[in-house]
């Protein structure tokens, strides 16, 4: 599909919104510059970013208060989970440098650049439940984002007041298959509140972020381990088995035992399409000591003689269902590529 060129009023109306944008950043910055140079702001001290408002960050200072700040314009971009150094002023306050990042959460946007939505996180808390069902391959793209991310994972089986005869001996299994590769694995009811005290401890002196598929109660959870907090939740639909959004923005919030959690739909779903093929294959930890022991360099772990990752699939070092998860993962990402490459002509 080509591309729609612009007309001349269109394109002058555009570079003149930019230009005003940048003039309001270089107007800002020039404030800045004055408070820091004339001695208007108080100290430097540590903080971290709580939530994101366009020019301006919530940051919580050592003493608990929370002050809105502007950001110097070369600090590149700031997220919720950010250590930084700030000096406080009459009514707003300046972040004037970001601490290095632990880690980070990064997703493309809609122009297929990758921004960072969270930062400093310890734990990945991937929910699933018996409704809607849980699929391994969900999970597997979970936990490669997580693994990527530098984010250690925690599998939670959430709902297990569904748990019955007919679905009992599957999720079992699951279980106990990916605690087999290593993985940790709760399990919790936000209804009868079952598991909830061990998510408590799990969670305390930590940074924590929920994802999942829609529906399988991440809201309610959350819900129910921050009471006083306004974080309303999204039902299930009846008949679609399916959730939906409600929280709007990525804010951290404290909760009462101990922690923080780092909320937001950006957080909660997102895809995988971005990375590389290399890539996916470190997110499959129990694959690790077959990488690079291929005859060839370029093996696609398909049909290739001398193929590690097969042997090793015919020795039962890895499990056939998590060596599909993979190829499937790996097969959607060229589907993207192809659809578009299409796009571009």
């Amino acid at each position: 599909m080509a591309k729609r060129k612009l007309n001349k009023r269109q394109a002058w109306r555009i570079n003149k919104i930019q230009q005003e944008r940048n003039d309001r950043a270089h107007k800002k910055e020039d404030q800045i510059h004055h408070e820091l140079e004339g001695g208007d702001l108080g100290p430097e001290q540590n903080g971290q970013v709580i939530s994101h408002f366009g020019t301006q960050v919530l940051v919580e200072g050592s003493d608990g208060l929370q002050t809105r700040c502007y950001m110097r314009a070369n600090l590149g971009g700031l997220v919720t989970g950010d250590n930084v150094t700030w000096r406080a002023g009459n009514e707003q306050g300046v972040v004037v440098a970001r601490h290095d990042r632990q880690c980070e959460l990064q997703r493309p946007n809609m122009y297929g650049e990758l921004k960072s939505v969270a930062a400093n996180i310890d734990y990945m808390i991937i929910v699933v439940a018996p409704e809607p069902h849980a699929h391994r391959n969900l999970i597997d793209r979970y936990l490669v984002a997580a693994e990527v991310s530098g984010i250690e994972p925690i599998l939670c089986l959430n709902k297990i007041d569904l748990l019955n005869d007919d679905n009992r001996e599957h999720f079992e299994t699951l279980v106990k298959d990916y605690q087999d590769i290593g993985y940790r694995f709760i399990q919790t009811s936000a209804i009868t509140e079952g598991g909830l005290e061990e998510l408590k401890v799990l969670l305390k002196d930590r940074i924590s972020v929920f994802v999942g598929q829609s529906g399988v109660g991440k809201s309610h959870t959350v819900s129910t381990l921050l009471p006083d907090e306004d974080i309303r939740v999204g039902g299930l639909r009846e008949q679609s088995k399916t959730g939906k959004h409600t929280t709007t923005t990525a804010t951290l919030f404290h909760f009462p035992s101990g922690g923080d959690l780092i909320d937001s739909p950006g957080i909660r779903e997102f895809g995988l399409w971005h990375m590389e093929e290399h890539e996916i294959l470190e997110g499959f930890k129990e694959f690790q000591p077959f990488v690079g022991m291929c005859k060839f360099r370029d093996c696609k772990h398909q049909a290739e003689p001398g193929c590690a990752m097969k042997k090793a699939l015919e020795n039962n070092e890895i499990s056939e269902g998590r060596f599909a998860s993979f190829q499937q993962i790996v097969d959607s990402l060229d589907e993207v590529n192809v659809r578009g490459m299409g796009k571009e002509k």
